[in-house]
């Protein structure tokens, strides 16, 4: 829709410059803010095989390299203990963060002694659906959120991901048995493929449904220019003339009707229906940007948030590694956020966690989001985005909620061109093995 390549065009130019990444010659991230509650990101960029429309940091797996990058992990936790920072939550990303399982807990174990963790939340893929891996994360582990992607079969050929990790049907079999292990079981899917049809869009909706899973994610198809390439190659050309109707779809079946399964969380996450509150207040979601404005991360490849300013760890674990050994932060750039970068950015967050609350944008940034950010609001008023304006908040329709979801989708894909930025500082063996076939030598 004419409407959607608009926003779309808006949130490009603002990523580009409120995403441009400037060197940096800090050592360390600055301190903690008094009272503020934070959330510590982890990154664990191994994978077996690398996916082709990820942008995130993330290498094919090796034993001797991935071994000592956790031990720098811990080294790093140390570092920001000793800058005065406590945790309530940990996020693991990936890559795929249970790639070392004893690693991992060694790892999440140490962050138990050092901080206030109430909860802890990682990824995994399918094939650590298995007991060995269950139960060593069992009680560490809170919220697993594994990347499923889809149920379909064809679909699961073209992301090279059916010999990685099996079939829908046994996929679908696996989330049945680990789904009693964890507070929440997340099963993070994503729609709009190229080759999808509406069929099988619903088909992968009805099984979610039957899995077991106590909460879903159906993000859109999103990429940056560095995955672009072998997106095309394997996937195809996206197609977003039908992303609205086929956002409108899972959201109806999932979360409308009358006696619905689930229940709305963001824009595109959905708890199902009759969850209690988890340990930190509220039911986490895959964003933790939704639930901590700021947190500090650690690992190669980490994207920090703190004060308004986004800072980029190295995209080299020899560098990662050589920076930390010698009590370091391996930070390689950062970007300040103006006031309005900031306001933009709070619109997007609140409105894809479904709520703005008008009096803490205007006692935050001390004027109204109307006079603050008057184009935004009204593109979205004329395009009958808000189910309630008042004075005190903004809610979305259906179409606002997509509207969101577009900008959100942006700004992601606004996200992976900054460590595009990363990733091409790159060099040696490094840069060949990310840039040439993704396998190992």
């Amino acid at each position: 829709m004419l409407s959607e390549r608009m926003l779309t065009g808006v949130i490009k130019t603002m990523t580009k410059h409120e995403l441009a990444m400037e060197p940096t010659t800090e050592t360390h991230l600055p301190g903690p803010k008094p009272n503020m509650k934070y959330m510590l990101y982890m990154h664990i960029p191994f994978c077996q095989r690398l996916c082709p429309y990820c942008s995130f940091n993330r290498y094919p797996f090796r034993e001797e390299i991935a071994r000592p990058y956790f031990a720098n992990l811990r080294r790093e936790m140390l570092m920001l203990k000793d800058l005065g920072y406590d945790f309530e939550s940990i996020y693991c990303g990936g890559g795929t963060p249970t790639i070392m399982i004893d690693e991992l807990c060694e790892t999440l174990d140490l962050a138990r002694d050092l901080f206030s963790i109430k909860e802890v939340s990682s990824e995994t893929n399918p094939n650590h659906l298995t007991l060995p891996y269950l139960e060593k994360l069992k009680g560490r582990v809170q919220r697993l959120s594994v990347g499923v992607q889809s149920f379909d079969d064809s679909l699961l050929r073209q992301m090279d991901r059916y010999e990685k990790y099996g079939s829908g049907a046994e996929i679908f079999e696996r989330i049945g048995v680990a789904a009693p292990y964890f507070d929440i079981l997340n099963v993070d899917m994503i729609f709009n493929f190229p080759s999808q049809t509406e069929e099988v869009l619903r088909r992968d909706i009805e099984l979610i449904k039957e899995c077991g899973c106590q909460q879903t994610t159906f993000s859109p198809l999103y990429f940056s220019r560095a995955t672009t390439r072998k997106m095309l190659d394997t996937l195809g050309d996206p197609n977003y003339t039908r992303e609205y109707e086929y956002y409108k779809l899972l959201d109806h079946e999932l979360a409308g009707g009358s006696d619905p399964a689930f229940e709305r969380r963001t824009v595109w996450t959905f708890n199902r229906k009759g969850m209690d509150l988890h340990a930190c207040g509220e039911v986490p979601v895959d964003e933790f940007g939704v639930s901590y404005e700021e947190y500090p991360a650690i690992g190669s490849g980490s994207v920090t948030h703190l004060d308004g300013t986004i800072y980029v760890n190295t995209f080299s674990i020899r560098e990662y590694n050589e920076a930390i050994e010698s009590g370091r932060m391996s930070l390689m750039g950062k970007t300040k956020m103006g006031k309005r970068d900031l306001m933009r950015y709070r619109f997007m967050q609140e409105l894809y966690a479904l709520r703005l609350d008008k009096n803490r944008f205007k006692r935050d940034f001390g004027v109204s989001v109307e006079r603050g950010l008057p184009v935004e609001m009204a593109f979205m008023r004329a395009n009958g985005a808000f189910a309630t304006d008042d004075a005190d908040e903004l809610t979305l329709t259906t179409k606002g909620r997509y509207y969101t979801l577009v900008m959100q989708r942006q700004f992601l894909s606004g996200l992976n061109e900054l460590r595009d930025q990363a990733r091409a500082a790159l060099t040696g063996p490094e840069h060949d093995l990310l840039f040439g076939d993704g396998t190992q030598k």
